[in-house]
């Protein structure tokens, strides 16, 4: 979508290859690998029984696993926080350098996103203006200040979190990256490509029982980080927060562009991501 796909469906709404379903011995984990390789740079093998790891997702029963696949790509992130914690260079720096690690990992695919639909929106002064903007590489002022925003309030948030409960800031941040992502199938699910010839529209839409268990298994992340101490008030707000996010920007989409496009899930994914750390930092003291 523009990130999240062009993030994510919109890698580049250009010639997109047919989405192939999952194949292997068993879909589940080839749905894990196809959301690594879609979603991140990290160098995922070809697992048994697979024929074309390059193909597109069958996004109808891959994002699925976006939870666990999240968990998987903020893993450097959170190890690099809790580490800089560990080692005294301070919540800044800690909150900087994790973000900086997991920036590595996505190729900046969902702040591609996030920087394209603020040029779009701000500056278009009509649907296809919009999304003709949107499909420019070509980085303006809204987006240049969307991303400087991004960081800033990523950054100063986890911050925040790591002075008031130390080292479970990685166990925040794990879970934001769960739940963003998840948050951010929102759009994909309820709103058409805003593109007839896009990637958003090449690899299809998750069905219904596809983005339920993605929020079940995302549910089961929230519980673990419960367990692991933070607070279940802030798990709960995280979570009404970060899909208040994706839904705000959905109805955007739909009036502005007429629907979604990989940039507007890669923006929903960084808004999401975003409201979970801030709610977080409201329910807890300091």
């Amino acid at each position: 979508m523009g990130t999240g796909l062009n993030t994510g469906p919109d890698r580049a709404d250009d010639a997109f290859e047919p989405p192939v379903p999952p194949s292997g011995p068993w879909p589940p984990l080839a749905d894990l690998a196809a959301c690594l390789r879609f979603y991140s740079r990290l160098p995922v093998p070809a697992l048994p029984g697979e024929t074309d790891v390059h193909a597109a997702p069958d996004f109808r029963t891959v994002p699925r696993m976006l939870p666990l696949a999240g968990l998987v790509i903020g893993a450097a992130g959170a190890v690099a926080l809790a580490a800089s914690l560990a080692l005294g260079l301070g919540p800044f720096l800690a909150a900087t350098l994790a973000l900086a690690f997991t920036t590595l990992v996505t190729g900046a695919l969902h702040e591609d996103g996030l920087a394209d639909v603020a040029d779009g929106f701000g500056g278009g002064a009509t649907p296809a203006r919009r999304l003709e903007i949107m499909r420019d590489s070509r980085i303006g002022a809204y987006g240049a200040a969307a991303l400087v925003l991004s960081y800033a309030l990523r950054i100063g948030a986890l911050a925040t979190l790591a002075d008031r409960i130390g080292w479970r800031v990685a166990v925040a941040f794990l879970m934001a990256a769960a739940l963003s992502r998840t948050a951010a199938l929102w759009p994909l699910c309820r709103l058409p490509p805003a593109r007839p010839n896009g990637a958003a529209h090449a690899v299809g839409r998750p069905t219904t029982a596809t983005h339920a268990t993605a929020w079940a298994l995302c549910l089961a992340v929230l519980v673990a980080a419960g367990l692991l101490g933070l607070p279940w008030l802030g798990l709960c707000l995280a979570g009404l927060l970060a899909f208040l996010a994706a839904w705000t920007l959905s109805r955007m989409a739909a009036r502005l562009v007429g629907g979604q496009t990989g940039d507007v899930i890669g923006a929903s994914q960084q808004l999401a991501e975003i409201a979970a750390l801030l709610a977080l930092v409201i329910a807890i003291p300091a």
